[in-house]
């Protein structure tokens, strides 16, 4: 009798256990961290600042309608009023583009608030929010984007452009590259995921651990 019933525990526990430990496994949190908001807020208040104090420089060292040559004739620092978007596109709707910047902000900032633990995305977020907000600031507080770099060659000339604009233009060449490698993008794991091996919590791979039973269950032993 007493080996009988040795059997039918034996039996109970091998079933039971992968029970436990699945159902254990089931209610392990899925994370993909937290958003690195410090290195985000550092990013994009740099962009800022350095974008308005170069402006309020160049406003001040160059003479209306003059220009100061950087390299030789290819670039030249100049003072150019953008009523418009970036790179001069759009003129004369400063008011249309400063309330549309404001969805805009909005929107950047929901995107890295779900986009997890990735430095990358980070990076490139920052650089768009911080270019936005330059020439958002330049919008409300002048009516125009004060643009100073002209680069071309003879009276071959690209658009005039600043500090803000190259950070949006950076961010958007960052973006391009992560849509065709997505897995540059992928949350960098916690310290408590590294811990474990470097894999989120409750990912496929804890289905591949040996699963244990809980104490006080027998454990099956080999016949």
């Amino acid at each position: 009798m007493t080996e009988s019933s040795d059997n039918v525990t034996e039996v109970t526990d091998t079933v039971r256990a992968p029970d436990v430990v699945a159902g254990t496994a089931s209610r392990a949190p899925t994370t993909r961290g937290r958003p690195l908001w410090v290195a985000y807020a550092a990013i994009a208040g740099a962009v800022v600042i350095i974008d308005q104090i170069t402006k309020a420089w160049v406003v001040s060292a160059v003479p209306p309608g003059g220009s100061i040559a950087v390299v030789g004739d290819l670039v030249r620092l100049v003072i150019t009023r953008n009523t418009g978007a970036i790179f001069g596109l759009f003129r004369d709707q400063a008011g249309l583009f400063a309330i549309a910047s404001i969805a805009v902000l909005g929107a950047i900032l929901l995107y890295h608030a779900k986009s997890g633990r990735s430095p990358l995305m980070t990076l490139t977020l920052a650089l768009l929010f911080g270019g936005a907000i330059g020439n958002f600031v330049d919008r409300i507080r002048l009516g125009y984007v004060v643009d100073f770099v002209d680069a071309g060659i003879g009276d071959l000339r690209f658009y005039t452009f600043n500090v803000a604009d190259s950070a949006i233009s950076a961010a958007i060449l960052l973006l391009v590259l992560l849509a065709l490698r997505p897995s540059l993008a992928e949350p960098r794991p916690t310290a408590v995921e590294r811990a474990a091996g470097g894999r989120p919590l409750g990912g496929p791979a804890e289905a591949d651990q040996p699963a244990v039973a809980p104490p006080g269950e027998s454990r099956v032993e080999d016949a």
